[in-house]
């Protein structure tokens, strides 16, 4: 996909995102716990992203690309690829502007996170499940239909975007000393990197990732882009190579990523919703995971975490539906 070479955003970007997606986008809450500062040993500021239009972050930054299109562009429609979150984001962004919208579906996607695409209006078209298959339809369909390609996480619109949530985050609780995010293809790390910078130098960024989708830690660690790694996690919406302009960006703001296991992160996901009642998706309790595996990186500071998403496939978790 031809989105690499683009240039990455900057924070007047999400600055103007902010703006530009106010009449659509929630403010999510940014919620305590005594007892869950108490089993961290460190003061935890959590925005709600699972709390987002379509459940997720996701809707910021497909609201903020459909958003800044003109009107001829947008006539015409936007498309992308996605295995879910992204995918019905910007089907709901889409027809807050009454445009056509087209996602390329892997296959094997959550059963949940499909039907949420298919209820915000779009039409879907299934692929292999490999990112060169979705990529390769996705590149298909814009030349069928003449829409504009909206990536999921090399977009720079995306990426500024996703930098809204940190951005708010920041406004709501001044003095964060870290502020930790999923790592997946980027956007989101990329888009709060950016934030951080501008709004709050002093706040460092930290990435989660699992373990058995670490291909952005791997990328920081050998120094260059990992994209052979064969995902292998629960966290569905974790699993997308990290893109070239989002490992850039990650570079330039000094993320660090730290390496969770799935037992951990469903851990942290039971503890989000005993302590928080907050019922949140494997990729989101990664961040809570790793403030737990690495207590000494945390301790006696002040935390920002941004819950990414809540679309959970309840029947696939607890083997029969409820």
């Amino acid at each position: 996909m031809p989105t690499y070479a683009e240039p990455a955003p900057s924070y007047d970007d999400v600055l103007a995102a902010a703006a530009r997606i106010a009449p659509h986008a929630r403010i999510t809450p940014v919620l305590r716990s005594r007892s869950l500062d108490a089993i961290a040993g460190a003061q935890l500021h959590f925005k709600c992203e699972n709390l987002q239009r379509v459940g997720a972050f996701k809707f910021r930054g497909a609201c903020n690309a459909v958003w800044s299109l003109d009107d001829a562009t947008a006539a015409r429609g936007v498309l992308t690829h996605s295995s879910g979150n992204h995918g019905a984001a910007l089907a709901l962004a889409a027809r807050t502007r009454g445009i056509p919208a087209h996602v390329v579906v892997p296959e094997g996607a959550v059963p949940a996170k499909l039907a949420a695409i298919r209820a915000a209006g779009a039409s879907l078209e299934t692929c292999a499940p490999t990112m060169a298959a979705r990529e390769a339809a996705a590149v298909a369909l814009q030349a069928r239909t003449g829409g504009t390609l909206v990536h999921p996480f090399t977009d720079p619109a995306v990426i500024g975007g996703q930098g809204t949530a940190a951005l708010e985050l920041l406004r709501a609780a001044p003095g964060l000393d870290l502020l930790l995010v999923p790592v997946g293809g980027g956007g989101l790390i990329g888009g709060t990197a950016i934030a951080a910078a501008g709004a709050a130098p002093g706040t460092r960024v930290l990435g989660a990732e699992p373990e058995g989708a670490a291909d952005a830690f791997e990328s920081l660690r050998r120094g260059t882009r990992v994209t052979d790694l064969v995902a292998d996690t629960i966290c569905d919406g974790l699993r997308g190579i990290v893109g070239a302009v989002n490992l850039e960006l990650m570079r330039r703001h000094g993320v660090e990523v730290l390496l969770v296991s799935d037992a951990e992160t469903l851990a942290a996901m039971r503890l989000l919703w005993e302590r928080l009642k907050l019922l949140v998706e494997p990729s989101s309790a990664t961040v809570l995971a790793a403030v737990l595996r690495y207590p000494e990186r945390f301790a006696g500071r002040q935390v920002g975490i941004i819950l990414s998403g809540g679309n959970v496939d309840l029947d696939a978790r607890f083997g029969a539906p409820l």
